[in-house]
This record gives C-alpha cells, structure tokens and sequence, in this order.
C-alpha cells in the first residue's frame, strides 16, 4: 500500500491520436469503427485509457499499435481536452496526439476493442464518437500551420518523390492552389532536398526528376539560423 493516499475524486486519463496520411492528391485520417460501448458501432480516433505504469506517449503508440498496427511514425502533442461531459462513462481527459505517415506503406487493420480501422478524407468525416471531430478540426489547424513552417510534410510522402508531388501534398493540407514556379523557387531555395539523377517511372507525361529530404542538411543549417519557410 503507498504511504499517501489522494482521497478525493479525479478524473480518467486517455489518450486519442489523430493520423493524418497522404494518397498523392487528398489528405485522409485514421478512423476506427468502435466495438465496444458508448459509440458502439460508430467512428473515432484511435485511442484509449492510460495505464498507471505508462506515460501518455507511451500509450498513444501502444494504443496506436494496438487497434491499428500503425508504429514507429512522426507523433507530436497536440492539446488537452478536458470538458466535463465529453465522455458519457465517467470524468475524462484526454491528451490527444497527432502523427504523419505515408499511407502507402500501412494497411490498417482494426484491433481490440476497434472491429476495423480504415482512411477517411479529412473533409469527408462521418459524425465521429465523443468530441473526436473537434479533436480532428484542431490536429488539422495545427498541421495547416506548421507545415509552412516546419519540414513535417516529408513525413507524408515517399523517400523519394517529384516537385508536383510535393506541390500537390501542400496544396491539399493549406486547402489552396499554390503557383508552381513561385512553390518550386522556394522549395529549391530551402538547399534541404537533394535532387537525384532518377526520374518518376511509368507516367504518361514527361517524367520529372525525384528528389529526397535531407535531414542532415536541415538539421545543420537550422544550427546556422535558417528557418525553414514556404
């Protein structure tokens, strides 16, 4: 037994995680069908209870693994949720998380207490469980705001990839056309990709040359002062 007790009532911890991916020209996010009450039957965002011997990072990648497979993927905090009736159980707070993957390389399969989990186009989501479509909202403000800012938006794409695609990539999460010489400067004049002497295979236009994110070369010009802005 401890040798101090808390002797008044405190609330449930949870996690939910929001999983953003890419298919080369929509952003989507990870859903869950429920198998288990409240919500039963409907959608929502991976998630679940933390355990007493866990911190809350290590239960969103176990709750991520657990009920989609998904592991080993870019995950940062994204905010607390604490309204008093935002679970019909009993008092929760959940701290939510977002992550970025290249869908490409998941097949999602459901777990636990999740019958299937699948993609979902982040401006086509059903009525999700809970508060998860305001948890979803959010978790897509925040990404629309860092990745002008941060070089996040490599997460969701290939190792190797062409100009249009990033392009394309950027346009789907800022919701908006984007020039394409003025996005191709910027992006060129950042000196963190490399550009390889390959070009895009099997494309019934002329193939454009792949490049790759360089995380070394980011890494050391971020400690000579850049900032990295598109």
């Amino acid at each position: 037994m401890p040798k101090f007790k808390y002797d008044y009532p405190r609330p449930a911890l949870a996690v939910d995680c929001v999983v953003f991916g890419f298919d080369g020209k929509n952003l989507n996010v990870l859903l869950v069908k429920r198998a288990i009450e409240p919500f039963k039957g409907c959608y929502a965002l991976p998630g679940g209870f933390v355990h007493i011997d866990e911190t809350v990072e290590q239960c969103a990648k176990r709750e991520l693994m657990e009920e989609t497979g998904i592991k080993n993927v870019y995950m940062e905090q994204l905010y607390t949720f604490g309204d008093i009736d935002r679970d019909p159980r009993e008092r929760v707070v959940s701290v939510s998380y977002y992550a970025l993957v290249r869908s490409n390389n998941y097949n999602p399969v459901g777990g636990t207490d999740a019958d299937f989990a699948d993609w979902f186009r982040v401006g086509e989501l059903p009525k999700l469980a809970f508060d998860h479509n305001k948890i979803v909202q959010l978790a897509k403000d925040r990404l629309k705001g860092q990745i002008r800012y941060k070089p996040i938006g490599f997460e969701l794409l290939d190792e190797k990839f062409t100009m249009p695609q990033l392009q394309l990539l950027y346009e789907a999460v800022l919701e908006k056309k984007l020039d394409r010489r003025n996005f191709s400067n910027k992006i060129l004049k950042t000196g963190i990709l490399d550009l390889l002497d390959e070009k895009q295979q099997n494309v019934p236009y002329r193939a454009p040359r792949l490049m790759r994110f360089n995380h070394e070369k980011y890494l050391k010009k971020t400690l000579e002062g850049f900032n990295f802005e598109i």
